[in-house]
């Protein structure tokens, strides 16, 4: 913790004894810690049932909220001060004002000007809320000004936690790769992710509280009000919560269509029932160290502890089939020698990830673009998402005609085993950032997330391969059942395409 030391000058000192506190666990008292228990088959069994609507994804972590009655433990990468993140936040006042007990731990990288609104949130009866290594200056200012009024805390402040949980009375829990923000859950006005999230219960509960306690204690958290502060009452950030986040500036989502692309219908059907409808397995779940990205070395060793190293002790047992999801796919020299040791043993090995039109992040699109080929030459398959497919395709949970960018880290080995989690195969991931995941023995699991991973793959990505003439890649696709062929990045302007090409050698690949 020597980065966090270094900056002590800036930072409050926090009375960390005090403030230490600890998850609540599941109990049949609560109706939602009856249900849970009622609908585990056995002791060891976990329970998952995955959501690749968004609407049902964010309609999901909604019911929670509604309808908790001991305690909500929430950890999140970025909530966003729109639309979404402010419905979100107010469902969480509104459970406090319950009397639930609510814990909100947000990483601070997205929090620039928007102090106003998580103080107002902190200043009810049963909120607490924390941030995870936090900016000290120019807190109302956006994310490059605050970095610029911090230029001796940079090698600090590049470390975030990218974590995302939702634990609802320590008996049910939503897991995956969405953040709080309208792109997430298909309410973008122009860009909109292709993400899945995962609704659980059963005997991984315990372990994600404990996770969660490790996290809101920890050394790199401080309470919000230790770092940000208002000259208002708390009367009065109360109501500048109310008007933020009331109906009159903040609309409710849609309704919700009767189901999804999987055939499942919303989670409250269950809800309501008293009994979940869910695909039962052995499964654990872990997180990286809240202290990894401070002790580790970007572009250094992987630590046996991080979400990394697990997810690919658990891939390097695949004996026929590995196929992932990845927006973000930067394999590096080490990456590359690990599927080379993939396909040495004739595991097959298919790879969905972002095209340069679809990406929201062309200098990590660079960084992968450099492996293409050679991935090619060793046997992956490699598949680009398109956005003029993914609006084009004719599926229940189509994007309409705005920009799909994929999202979703997912892993599945031989069709069994699966992981679901915030990892991107990237250096960041593995060296700068922390992570949270849950690997999944379950054949029904893996074959629905195989199902979703080839609704994009078939009908919303382009297939590369190496050039007739061995010189580049071409792009394959269908469209109106006649097979394309492109020599070019698709859907890419030429601005765009030059901007890659310019980044390409100022990319420095272990920071991607």
């Amino acid at each position: 913790m020597l980065a966090l030391a270094g900056c002590a000058t800036r930072l409050p000192q926090v009375d960390r004894e005090r403030l230490a506190s600890e998850a609540i666990p599941a109990s049949a008292h609560s109706t939602l810690g009856r249900i849970a228990l009622e609908s585990q088959p056995a002791p060891d069994q976990s329970g998952f049932r995955l959501m690749p609507l968004g609407t049902f994804s964010l309609d999901a972590r909604l019911q929670l909220a509604r309808r908790a009655e001991v305690s909500l433990d929430v950890q999140y990468y970025n909530i966003e001060a729109d639309a979404t993140g402010r419905y979100f936040l107010r469902a969480l006042r509104d459970a406090a004002q319950r009397g639930v007990r609510v814990r909100l731990l947000v990483d601070d990288l997205y929090t620039g000007g928007h102090d106003s609104l998580f103080l107002g949130l902190a200043a009810y009866p049963n909120v607490q809320v924390r941030l995870f290594n936090p900016f000290c200056c120019a807190r109302e200012k956006g994310q490059l000004t605050r970095f610029l009024a911090s230029t001796g805390d940079w090698s600090r402040l590049d470390h975030r936690m990218h974590n995302k949980m939702f634990i609802a009375d320590g008996a049910m829990a939503i897991i995956g790769g969405r953040n709080v923000a309208n792109e997430y859950y298909l309410r973008g006005a122009t860009d909109n992710f292709v993400d899945v999230d995962a609704f659980t219960t059963g005997a991984v509960l315990p372990a994600m509280q404990a996770l969660f306690d490790r996290y809101w204690n920890s050394l790199a958290v401080y309470p919000l009000t230790s770092i940000a502060s208002s000259s208002l009452a708390l009367e009065a950030l109360q109501n500048q919560f109310e008007t933020a986040t009331g109906p009159a500036t903040t609309a409710a989502p849609t309704a919700l269509p009767p189901n999804d692309v999987l055939g499942y219908a919303p989670i409250a059907d269950d809800l309501d029932a008293g009994r979940l409808g869910l695909n039962w397995g052995q499964a654990y779940v872990f997180a990286d160290h809240p202290d990894k990205p401070f002790d580790g070395v970007a572009g250094g060793e992987l630590m046996e502890t991080s979400v990394t190293y697990n997810v690919l002790e658990a891939v390097a047992k695949a004996k026929q089939e590995v196929v992932a999801s990845s927006p973000y796919f930067v394999p590096g020299p080490k990456g590359m020698a690990f599927l080379k040791s993939l396909r040495e043993r004739s595991v097959k090995v298919t790879v969905l990830t972002n095209s340069l039109s679809s990406t929201d992040e062309p200098a990590v699109h660079v960084g992968y673009s450099r492996y293409r080929e050679d991935m090619l030459k060793m046997g992956v398959d490699l598949y680009e998402l398109s956005p003029s497919k993914v609006s084009n395709n004719k599926h229940p949970f189509l994007f309409g005609k705005s920009l799909g960018r994929l999202h979703a880290k997912l892993f599945v080995i031989d069709r069994r085993t699966s992981f679901i989690g915030s990892m991107n195969l990237d250096p960041r991931s593995a060296t700068i950032n922390t992570e949270f995941g849950a690997v999944i023995d379950s054949p029904e699991v893996a074959r629905e997330l195989i199902r979703i991973i080839d609704i994009d793959r078939l009908q919303s990505a382009y297939r590369l391969r190496l050039a007739p003439n061995g010189n580049g890649l071409q792009w394959l696709g269908f469209q109106d059942d006649s097979e394309m062929v492109l020599d070019t990045e698709p859907d890419a302007s030429l601005k765009l395409r030059l901007k890659a090409w310019l980044l390409g050698p100022l990319v420095p690949e272990e920071l991607l």
